[in-house]
C-alpha cells in the first residue's frame, strides 16, 4: 500500500512538474516572440527620433556666411523632420565656446554643431582645447562651400594672377598680401599660396573684411586673399579685380576666373571654405545616419541650392564618412601651414 501511495504520489509530482515546465516554456517563447516585435536599440533610437526642437549652435555671429547657412538649412530640416530648429549663435576666438557646449551636449542628435575648416585650424592653432575636435564629435554632412579669392585694387598692374605670382618671385619681399586676422582660413590660404608658389611676399593681417578692402584700395597691399562672397560687391563696383580662386573650379557664374590650380606647378593646389553639421561623440549611429539622409534631400533641392548661391556658398552634402576624411586632412593640412608660417600655438 505505501509503495502503492508513494507511486502515486511521484507520478502525480511528475505530471505537475512536467506541466510546470510546459508552462514555462510556453511563456517563454511567448515573451521571446513578443521581444523579437520590438524595433532593435538603433531603430529604436531612430524611430523616435526627434522628440523634441533641434538646435544648431553656430561659432559665428549673425548675418555671416556660417549664420546664413544654418538658418536656409535650419528652415528646411525643420519641414522634414517637424520639429523646430533653432540657431543658437555663440561666436568666440576658435569656436571653442560652440564646440564646447555641443561636446557637452546629450548626445541625442538633438543639439548639433555648425563646424567648419575652421575647427579643422583650431586644432593646430590652440595648444589645448576643451575638445578634441575628431573624438569628441560625430560628423554629420557637409552643408556647402565657398570659394577663396585672390584680389588686386582695380588700378593694379597685375591683370591676371600668374603676372601677380611672376612678380613675386621675380621681386622678393616687395609684395604685401593683405588678410584678415592670424590663424584664418584667409590668412592660412594666403601662407599656403605663398610657400607652394615659392613666392617670397609678406602676408600683413587685418582686423576684419573692411579693413582688408581699405587697405587694397588704399595701395597698403598688392592683392589679399579673402572670402569671395564679402568681395562681390566691390568686383562688381569695380573697386578691386578678381583674378582666380583657390578652390577645386571655376565660380559657376564667373567662368572666365581662374583657379590657381591652373598655374604651373601648383596643380595640387585645392582651399575651400566649408560649413558642415556633427553631432557629440556618442550619438546613436541610427540618428547621425537618417540627419545626413535627411540633409541629403534638402541639400539638393533646387530653391536652397539657389538660396545658398545667393551667399556664395555651393550646396554639398557627403555621408559621415567623407566629413571625417575631410576634416581629418584638413587639420593635417592646416597644422602643417601653421608650422611652416612659424605662428606659435597660443
Amino acid at each position: 500500500m505505501a509503495h502503492h501511495d508513494s507511486c502515486e504520489l511521484s507520478a502525480n509530482f511528475g505530471f505537475a512538474t512536467f506541466e510546470s515546465f510546459f508552462m514555462i516554456q510556453r511563456r517563454t517563447l511567448i515573451q521571446a516572440a513578443a521581444l523579437s516585435t520590438l524595433p532593435s536599440a538603433p531603430v529604436w533610437a531612430q524611430a523616435n527620433f526627434p522628440s523634441k526642437p533641434l538646435k544648431i549652435v553656430v561659432p559665428f555671429g549673425a548675418g555671416g556666411v556660417a549664420d546664413l547657412t544654418a538658418r536656409a538649412v535650419a528652415q528646411k530640416l525643420s519641414e522634414n523632420l517637424g520639429q523646430s530648429v533653432i540657431i543658437d549663435n555663440r561666436p568666440s576666438a576658435g569656436g571653442i565656446v560652440a564646440g564646447e557646449i555641443v561636446a557637452k551636449a546629450e548626445p541625442d542628435g538633438h543639439t548639433l554643431l555648425l563646424m567648419s575648416n575652421g575647427t579643422a585650424v583650431s586644432a593646430g592653432l590652440f595648444k589645448s582645447l576643451p575638445f578634441n575636435p575628431r573624438s569628441d564629435f560625430a560628423p554629420v554632412s557637409l552643408l556647402g562651400l565657398f570659394d577663396m579669392a585672390v584680389v588686386v585694387p582695380e588700378n593694379s598692374p597685375f591683370k591676371t594672377l600668374s603676372e601677380l605670382i611672376a612678380h613675386g618671385r621675380a621681386h622678393p619681399g616687395k609684395l604685401n598680401i593683405g588678410t584678415i586676422n592670424i590663424g584664418s582660413t584667409q590668412h592660412l590660404a594666403a601662407e599656403l599660396l605663398r610657400s607652394q608658389a615659392n613666392w617670397v611676399a609678406q602676408v600683413i593681417p587685418y582686423n576684419g573684411t573692411p579693413a582688408v578692402i581699405n587697405a587694397l584700395r588704399g595701395g597698403q597691399v598688392d592683392a589679399a586673399v579673402e572670402i569671395l562672397g564679402p568681395m562681390k560687391p566691390q568686383i562688381n563696383a569695380k573697386a578691386v579685380r578678381l583674378l582666380g580662386v583657390m578652390g577645386e573650379s571655376r565660380p559657376k557664374d564667373m567662368p572666365q576666373i581662374p583657379t590657381v590650380r591652373e598655374l604651373s606647378g601648383l596643380s595640387n593646389f585645392n582651399v575651400s571654405s566649408w560649413n558642415a553639421l556633427a553631432a557629440p561623440a556618442k550619438t546613436p549611429k541610427a540618428v547621425v545616419d537618417r540627419l545626413s539622409q535627411e540633409l541629403a534631400k534638402i541639400l539638393a533641392q533646387p530653391d536652397l541650392i539657389q538660396r545658398l548661391a545667393g551667399f556664395n556658398v555651393q550646396a554639398k552634402a557627403s555621408t559621415p564618412a567623407q566629413l571625417a576624411q575631410l576634416l581629418d586632412s584638413d587639420i593635417k593640412r592646416w597644422s602643417e601651414v601653421i608650422a611652416k608660417a612659424g605662428l606659435t600655438p597660443q
